[in-house]
């Protein structure tokens, strides 16, 4: 195992660290117990987003962390939900008293650790109210969740629902759009190669050099089926029927094409995967008004991709397009 770290046990606090002291003015890290807030504090009167989980899928979340999108952020350690003790104080950082919408990405740990949490904060009097993201059609019931897994399109959750709270919208119409966003978006991704977990040391799964795994999870999960490998249209002909099938999209409808690298794959390859998913889109009649490609959602140094679909409307539109400024994302 060749990796830039000093020791498995200290990567997530040294990592934090060093985020923190890269975009203080953004961020504030908090150490004990972990989590990262807006630099300044909650702003008075607005509902407070906060979202978290196990680390190794950088920039998410920490690095959403700003103004538009999320008032705090909880990494757990690799590919681990962070606790209850982490949460709750994250929940009062970012409470202006106008309430807090937790963004929980489906898996059992994060939505467990996220419910009790919650009722750590109500305590304390913060309210806080949840969405769980499940937009990933590979599998239902994986190995970490019951239901559908939370992957890539927590970002476009995270980015028009922090939007809406910050231009002022009461918490119930800011759990409506994130709720709206997560009916109408849907991800599908592929591992080209596993990905090591510092403190296993070794690859979190075995797949051969000629051989890919179709319906990837973020932690490595199992997908659909292992398959040789194919052409890069290949492929995402796979990914983005089952994406659009599963959507039932109709021609005529505009939507957000967001393809994201698994922390791997460069640049150069997750654009010949957009072209040709526009390309299919196109067929069908659907038009992409706007569109995200880059490592938002990762999976360590996974070699893979993932493209993800968002429905939009005007409001959605309006949403995604308003003012964001974070260490990861910023228009």
């Amino acid at each position: 195992m060749k990796k830039l770290i000093n020791d498995p046990q200290t990567v997530v606090a040294e990592s934090v660290e060093g985020f923190g002291l890269a975009h203080a003015d953004l961020v504030a890290v908090h150490t004990d117990p972990l989590y990262v807030a807006r630099a300044g504090g909650a702003r008075a009167g607005k509902v407070g987003l906060v979202s978290g989980g196990g680390s190794g899928h950088e920039p998410l979340h920490a690095g959403f962390v700003g103004l538009g999108m999320l008032d705090a952020a909880v990494p757990g350690a690799m590919f681990t939900s962070p606790t209850p003790d982490q949460i709750a104080p994250a929940f009062q950082a970012a409470d202006g008293g106008a309430g807090v919408l937790a963004i929980v990405k489906n898996y059992t740990g994060d939505v467990l650790n996220f419910e009790t949490a919650a009722e750590l904060a109500d305590a304390e009097g913060v309210t806080v109210r949840s969405v769980v993201v499940n937009d990933d059609v590979a599998v239902e019931d994986s190995l970490y969740t019951a239901g559908r897994r939370g992957v890539a399109g927590t970002v476009a959750v995270e980015k028009i629902a922090g939007a809406a709270a910050e231009r002022g919208d009461g918490l119930d119409a800011v759990v409506a759009v994130a709720e709206k966003v997560i009916a109408n978006v849907r991800s599908m991704g592929v591992a080209l190669t596993a990905c090591t977990v510092p403190h296993a040391g070794k690859p979190s799964f075995d797949l051969p050099e000629d051989e890919i795994e179709i319906g990837i999870g973020i932690h490595g999960e199992p997908g659909r089926r292992r398959i040789p490998l194919a052409s890069a249209d290949e492929i995402t002909q796979m990914l983005l029927s089952a994406v659009a099938d599963d959507l039932a999209l109709a021609a005529g409808e505009k939507v957000l094409l967001f393809v994201n690298g698994m922390g791997g794959t460069p640049a150069s390859e997750l654009y010949v995967v957009y072209r040709r998913a526009r390309a299919l889109l196109s067929e069908r009649g659907v038009e992409v008004t706007r569109s995200l490609v880059g490592n938002y959602v990762t999976s360590l140094e996974m070699q893979g991709a993932s493209v993800t679909v968002l429905r939009l409307d005007e409001e959605l539109t309006a949403l995604w397009d308003a003012p964001v400024h974070t260490a990861a994302l910023r228009w």
